[in-house]
């Protein structure tokens, strides 16, 4: 893996937004030739034409498949033939189903094994703009496979119980099964795919106190249980002092109970937007933590700072299963007992005499 160039596969997302932008951004840049070889998921009509429009040099070369993909150059893979309408700035159902059409094309060429990691083009609105891609994954492999957001930023990395819903339905969507899997799931991929030898995962609290019904009903027991089995899970926290506190940066992992809970703190505290990883899969895939920004399309605008760092995720992440992987293949037995070390639990316990506090305020 170290001697190899990682082919990434880059669809071009809603083709009304930034997504030709970035790509145009990312590689002209050299040295990103040598970290990979990019196959552009998209249309080459449509990379001209966002070319045109934002008046730059940009060169790409049309390939009829990935495995003519090549070193050095920007590889464009036409994903269908039918002509696309670009209004650049609005989405349509046109740009978001030329979304999709590449998306499906790239998932089609994975299970050929074209390529090594995806990155998805930003597309829809940016709160939950990323929903709608990992939906098309778990529909795309089925129900042995749960996918779940991994945000990720220079402050934390976060996921949410519950996705999409309207406040008066969150306490209905978080379930001790739901919760436990996902937590467990995130441990797992903190370990495998971002090599955290133990990581420390905290679950927030849905309530404004701590010992709410879904609190000691719920979120305690789980991660009570969790504990007692070896996947470090801490909580509940109240969610205003948990970050206003800092108390964020002394944990791997932050499992938020619903999205505006996770994202404000996340967006707030970061100094960049951040990236998107899709876990729970056999692909790695990325995204941006941002929409297709329609508002700023076609204006050179766009940061590609995030969109960077959705490449340089997934390579991390595929190198990291890798090396995960790979002495777990033929293991050998342990020829000793391990010392269970309970002292985080005792630092990171939240007291009664805090949780009364916390809910008189």
């Amino acid at each position: 893996m170290e001697h190899k160039k990682i082919r990434v596969a880059i669809t071009h997302g809603d083709t009304n937004g930034i997504g030709y932008e970035l790509i145009f951004k990312a590689f002209a840049e050299p040295q990103m030739f040598d970290l990979c070889i990019p196959i552009i998921y998209g249309s080459p009509k449509i990379a001209a034409y966002h070319r045109k429009a934002l008046d730059i040099q940009a060169n790409f070369s049309i390939i009829n498949n990935a495995e003519e993909a090549c070193e050095g150059r920007i590889n464009m893979l036409a994903c269908f033939d039918e002509e696309v309408k670009v209004d650049m700035g609005t989405g349509t159902e046109d740009s978001r189903r030329a979304a999709e059409k590449a998306t499906e094309r790239a998932l089609e060429d994975f299970g050929k094994g074209l390529f090594d990691v995806l990155v998805a083009g930003p597309e829809g609105q940016e709160d939950g703009c990323y929903a709608q891609l990992r939906e098309r994954l778990a529909a795309h492999f089925g129900h042995e496979h749960t996918p779940f957001c991994v945000l990720t930023n220079d402050s934390m990395r976060l996921t949410t119980t519950t996705s999409g819903l309207p406040i008066k339905n969150v306490a209905d969507g978080i379930t001790a099964e739901g919760l436990e899997k996902l937590t467990r799931d995130f441990f797992t991929s903190l370990k495998r795919d971002f090599r955290i030898y133990n990581p420390r995962i905290a679950v927030l609290a849905l309530n404004p106190g701590t010992d709410g019904h879904e609190e000691s009903e719920v979120i305690a027991p789980v991660t009570g249980k969790l504990y007692d089995e070896g996947v470090y899970a801490f909580g509940p926290y109240q969610a205003n002092t948990f970050f206003g506190d800092g108390m964020y940066e002394s944990f791997d992992g932050v499992v938020a109970m619903y999205d505006d809970q996770g994202l404000i703190p996340f967006k707030t505290l970061a100094t960049e937007c951040g990236t998107c990883y899709v876990a729970g899969l056999p692909l790695v895939c990325t995204t941006t933590a941002h929409g297709a920004r329609h508002d700023i399309a076609g204006t050179w605008q766009a940061d590609v700072s995030p969109f960077r760092h959705a490449i340089y995720e997934a390579a991390d992440i595929l190198r990291n299963r890798a090396t995960y992987d790979e002495p777990l293949a033929n293991p050998l037995k342990k020829l000793y007992h391990e010392k269970r070390d309970d002292s985080d639990k005792v630092r990171f316990a939240v007291s009664k005499n805090e949780e009364t506090e916390k809910g008189d305020k």
